[in-house]
């Protein structure tokens, strides 16, 4: 490839990558975790940095918006019909497959940068699982069932909560929409008295909604359209696993991208936080059953992901970023899987409605927490 621009574009998401990864490696920030935490310790501490991290992310990217830096339908989170049920659907399986995992597939690139080498084989299987759906042999079956049923944003053309709205207000309302959200999720988190004293974990939050509106930027404005067509992007961990998979493999030229330099940037990024704190460690499967466990959750991830356009941060941030409606619905049926993965694995049970029995998977085996080893 001869495009100096795309260059620019893989390391500007090597640099972001990494700033993201050390960050979130150093403060123990995870997506699963954070739900965790919520639904089953009732400590929304994560929950608010992550929050802290959209409110930013929206801040910064509808201001793109409303100066004509960034088009929202050039996205792909902002279509002109809503694949309402693939999205749901996708979140549902997602969600499931991280509570199996243990994390998402983000955590799992920030895991692989620490020393765990249980997340090479979930990020391989994931890896490929993905582009199967994407554009292997399943992709077929996913456009026709995942696609086919698709709310068409007949009044504005555009999935997002301006495109909803406006129509029947008669005015613009991105501004007030995108200064009310990010306000209060900004609120939410600074309000917590516990959270301020988490530099660590503020600083994640920041520096992770700054990583989305720095991706949007650098894909806008970094890659040549002339040379190479391609849509502006942030981050996101579910079609650059598989392309950058499938780079590796077949053509080595499309590896020069930002989501295959945001990747790389994330894995050297905790690595960096890892040695810093000491914290590097080689880990793998203790038995058949957790890896079993392990290669369907990333099957999960890996065919969810793809039917939900993106992972908890690709919905969760970078389309929320935007005020997509694929957000909400997204992130719903995450939260949702993984409440039904949790219920199965610390509680013995298979729906969270049930009765327990006697816990499968101790739940400092599951997200974010670290084994008694490391």
């Amino acid at each position: 490839m001869n495009d100096l621009n795309a260059w620019w574009a893989a390391l500007a998401g090597l640099v972001i990558g990494a700033a993201v990864g050390f960050a979130t490696r150093r403060a123990r920030l995870c997506s699963f975790g954070a739900v965790e935490d919520a639904l089953v310790g009732s400590d929304t501490r994560r929950l608010r940095v992550f929050g802290l991290a959209l409110g930013i992310a929206i801040a910064g990217t509808q201001f793109l918006v409303l100066t004509g830096l960034l088009d929202p339908q050039a996205t792909s989170y902002v279509p002109g019909a809503l694949p309402w049920i693939g999205i749901a659907l996708g979140g549902v399986m997602f969600g499931l497959g991280m509570a199996l995992v243990g994390t998402c597939a983000f955590g799992s690139c920030v895991r692989l940068g620490s020393g765990d080498l249980r997340s090479l084989i979930v990020l391989l299987v994931f890896g490929v699982t993905a582009y199967v759906m994407l554009r292997g042999t399943l992709a077929t079956y996913r456009i026709a069932f995942g696609e086919a049923w698709a709310l068409a944003m007949a009044h504005s053309g555009q999935a997002d909560l301006p495109g909803l709205i406006e129509p029947f207000l008669g005015l613009s309302s991105r501004a007030l929409l995108a200064a009310g959200i990010a306000a209060i999720l900004i609120a939410l988190a600074v309000a917590d008295m516990r959270l301020r004293k988490a530099r660590r974990l503020l600083a994640a939050g920041v520096v992770l909604g700054a990583g989305v509106v720095g991706g949007w930027l650098a894909t806008q404005y970094l890659v040549d359209e002339f040379v190479q067509a391609a849509r502006p992007q942030s981050l996101t961990f579910v079609s650059p696993v598989a392309i950058t998979l499938h780079g590796l493999l077949v053509d080595g030229a499309t590896l020069v991208n930002f989501g295959t330099g945001s990747i790389v940037g994330v894995i050297l990024g905790a690595f960096a936080a890892a040695r810093a704190g000491d914290e590097f460690r080689w880990e793998a499967f203790d038995d058949a059953r957790e890896m079993k466990r392990h290669l369907l959750g990333a099957v999960l991830m890996g065919a969810g992901g793809v039917l939900c356009g993106g992972c908890t941060i690709g919905q969760g941030i970078t389309a929320g970023s935007l005020l997509a409606l694929s957000f909400p619905l997204a992130v719903v049926g995450m939260i949702l899987g993984a409440r039904l993965g949790i219920a199965f694995l610390v509680e013995g049970r298979a729906l969270f409605f049930l009765p327990a029995s006697r816990p499968s998977v101790p739940r400092s085996r599951l997200a974010g927490g670290r084994r008694s080893r490391s």
